[in-house]
């Protein structure tokens, strides 16, 4: 998270997004560490659904922020992640400031989870 919040405020908002992501990903790792499941691949939307399934009460919002997490993981790193342009060209200071606090939101219900 310190990475997303520096990017942010660098104004590498494509950096924020994925440091977000990523941020999210390992909180969402450490919960299955701690419950000793393996757990592969990169799709916060999945491994909450997963746990929701196992009957964590998971909330809807939190299944949204998720899923707009995911859609930071490979455009805001490859030149050809979009039609034409490079990432830094499209992502915004709100789309950043946006993944922060949904990353934040993922990383409380995680610390919540592991106590």
């Amino acid at each position: 998270m310190r990475h997303a919040q520096h990017s942010l405020e660098a104004g590498d908002y494509e950096w924020a997004c994925f440091a977000a992501h990523q941020a999210a990903e390992k909180a969402l790792k450490a919960v299955y560490d701690h419950r000793l499941e393996p757990v592969w691949g990169h799709t916060l939307t999945y491994m909450l659904q997963h746990l929701k399934e196992e009957g964590i009460d998971i909330s809807p919002s939190l299944i949204e922020a998720a899923r707009v997490l995911d859609k930071h993981y490979i455009p805001t790193r490859y030149p050809n992640g979009l039609p034409e342009g490079a990432p830094t060209e499209f992502y915004t200071r709100k789309e950043a400031e946006d993944a922060l606090r949904y990353s934040e939101e993922i990383l409380r219900f995680a610390r919540h989870l592991l106590g």
